[in-house]
């Protein structure tokens, strides 16, 4: 009787402890399912990398953004991003955030077009978003463009406006669809208010070649443009750099850059004889940060667009001219909201092709 009194003890006991760890294991899951469902989001660099003051950057500030809005930490478990050295990273980039079990991730630039494009193909369930270029037909891709020739008009209005020399210059970084639409936005602003002006027009063959920016800035300067606009990256830093050189040696020189995608206009300061001089004259937004924030919250939200290519423009002001205009006089000014609001209503058409 004792024996089998012991023995039903036993099985309660064995009972008891296997209800037990099958609750604990039924809260590890729920904890881990919990933990699961926080959406992530990655993105992919090109060559200019996350502080390239320009296109990645301004993508990063808003990953940064969405995820410090949403709880997130940088990470696996929240937001963050793989910096590409070269095109062969960009696959394995790719395919480093997939694994990693990102729910989202943004391909920064045309140039991973192709990268995003076979990898979206090969992990189906995977979800990505592509800024600056259009993919057709495939259903796991949200494209992001931007009207960056409606921004560009604009910067050629000031351009035209404002040259003394009546000469100015535009600087790309490779030659395609996107910095296309900056040069032909651009030169169509300036012979809209300054029919006469000569524009030279001269593209580095990279976006993270500095150097030769600055030697292509030094040319153009030398045959006596007076503002330029680079649309080149991080290659656009060196036109920056032959700006500032040319105000140090002579301070009563007017002579201008003009920046792309964020404001640089902290890429201007110089000081010559104790004085402080700004030769940044202004710069064409490209709100990617706007692109990322919205883009990653209907994502989260479960209305990721996939398969459909979202256009932003002048209408939306993910475009336009950045806030510091102290170097711009106001009838310029006036001029460019003149146009904008054209540009808008569509009584100017811009065109998109050099």
């Amino acid at each position: 009787m004792k024996k089998r009194s012991l023995a039903v003890v036993l099985i309660m006991v064995v009972v008891l402890s296997s209800f037990l760890a099958a609750c604990g294991n039924k809260s590890s899951k729920s904890d881990d399912a919990k933990k699961d469902d926080k959406f992530t989001v990655a993105m992919v660099t090109d060559q200019g990398g996350v502080d390239d003051r320009s296109f990645n950057q301004s993508a990063w500030d808003g990953l940064q953004k969405f995820g410090k809005d949403n709880g997130l930490e940088k990470g696996k478990s929240g937001y963050d991003y793989f910096q590409s050295a070269n095109e062969a990273d960009y696959k394995t980039n790719l395919n480093s955030a997939i694994r990693s079990n990102f729910d989202l991730v943004f391909g920064v630039g045309f140039q991973l077009t192709k990268a995003v494009t076979e990898t979206a193909k090969q992990q189906k369930d995977a979800h990505f978003a592509l800024i600056d270029d259009v993919v057709e037909g495939v259903d796991n891709i949200a494209s992001i463009r931007f009207a960056d020739n409606e921004g560009a008009f604009l910067m050629g209005v000031i351009a035209g406006l404002t040259t003394k020399t009546n000469h100015v210059g535009f600087i790309g970084g490779m030659e395609g669809e996107v910095v296309g639409r900056f040069e032909a936005g651009f030169k169509a602003g300036v012979k809209e208010v300054n029919p006469k002006a000569k524009i030279d027009v001269k593209y580095v063959g990279s976006f993270v070649q500095a150097d030769k920016g600055q030697q292509i800035a030094a040319t153009m300067y030398s045959n006596d443009a007076d503002i330029i606009l680079s649309a080149a990256g991080a290659s656009g830093n060196g036109a920056f750099t032959e700006a500032r050189n040319l105000k140090k040696e002579d301070s009563s020189r007017e002579i201008w850059f003009m920046g792309v995608d964020r404001d640089q206009a902290d890429q201007g300061e110089v000081k010559v004889d104790g004085k402080t001089f700004n030769v940044a004259l202004a710069s064409q937004i490209k709100r990617v940060d706007i692109a990322v924030e919205e883009t990653s919250k209907l994502a989260k939200d479960g209305k990721f667009p996939g398969g459909k290519t979202i256009v932003y423009g002048l209408d939306k002001d993910a475009v336009g001219i950045a806030d510091s205009t102290d170097n711009i006089d106001k009838k310029v000014l006036d001029k460019v909201k003149e146009y904008k609001e054209k540009i808008i209503s569509g009584d100017v058409k811009v065109p998109e092709k050099p």
